[in-house]
């Protein structure tokens, strides 16, 4: 791995903050925005109503910062209002392609321990959103560092193969990818869906919408490589920073809450042992990380 750099935190709306970034110097966006009417409390909730509108001006200035071939994750989740879905993640998503964005795929957080729950019309959701977006379609991926074991299906799977698990196979639905699933034999490793199965827990309580380690993890690996720089506009408890930091890539993030920005600062020390300080808001000449002005 290479020398750990410490992150660069940014205290301040990221709107503003963004600015201070130049264009084209990031390599992965990954982040969780606060969701429409949640964290009221805290970030003062925007409504499902306005969303599109409060969010498109910073997935603006996102566009411009993050290079040619880079990526852009957005965890977001759904909003009940009513009895009925609101349609305001399907309304950013066209709205962002109006704006210049591809939205390239869409992964699938299970929550796979989730406690169960119902209302009148519906139950509890297992799952959140997490939208690709890309400003080109040659941006790296490196699909081979998120390789999952083969799982015992294997063994019983390629015991004993037909003619036709030997050869491409044309698809039945008529998409055009077909199978060999003889290419699988004396593998160890194989390549994972767009679902991620991950638990909630997260050793940090104390912030209120922490997603856990393993979540930035996966994306981090998957496209960036040692040395690339990752941002969270949206930083909360430091989670993205920490993770992309522990992975050997230097890393930004952005708190408009001091509190957050402060318990985030305190979790990198931790582990890290240095200050990182040098991320307070007005002081951006003593930033070390690529791409702040």
């Amino acid at each position: 791995m290479s020398t750990l750099e410490k992150p660069d935190l940014l205290l301040g709306d990221c709107l503003e903050e963004l600015k201070h970034i130049d264009d084209n110097s990031i390599d992965l966006i990954v982040t969780s925005p606060p969701y429409a009417d949640s964290r009221a409390k805290t970030y003062g909730g925007i409504s499902p109503d306005e969303y599109v509108s409060w969010f498109l001006p910073i997935a603006k200035e996102l566009l411009r910062v993050l290079k040619p071939d880079g990526t852009f994750i957005l965890n977001i989740k759904e909003k009940v209002v009513a009895g009925e879905r609101h349609t305001y993640i399907l309304e950013l998503i066209l709205q962002m392609r109006q704006q210049g964005w591809l939205w390239t795929e869409e992964f699938i957080w299970h929550k796979k321990n989730c406690y169960p729950g119902k209302w009148p019309n519906r139950f509890r959701d297992a799952w959140e959103r997490l939208l690709q977006f890309n400003k080109s379609r040659k941006f790296h991926m490196y699909q081979e560092s998120v390789m999952v074991p083969m799982g015992d299906w294997a063994k019983t799977r390629l015991k004993k193969l037909s003619d036709t698990d030997k050869r491409r196979d044309n698809s039945k639905v008529g998409s055009g990818f077909g199978k060999n699933i003889s290419n699988w034999i004396g593998r160890d490793l194989a390549y994972p869906s767009n679902v991620l199965h991950l638990a909630t827990e997260s050793s940090n309580k104390q912030h209120s919408a922490v997603f856990p380690k393993e979540l930035p993890e996966w994306f981090i690996k998957l496209f960036t490589k040692e040395g690339d720089t990752v941002l969270d506009p949206f930083l909360g408890s430091g989670t993205t920073c920490l993770v992309a930091t522990e992975l050997g890539r230097r890393s930004i993030g952005i708190e408009i809450k001091d509190e957050y920005y402060q318990l985030a600062k305190s979790n990198i020390e931790k582990v890290f042992g240095y200050d990182t300080m040098a991320g307070l808001l007005g002081n951006h000449a003593e930033f070390n990380a690529p791409g702040i002005i």
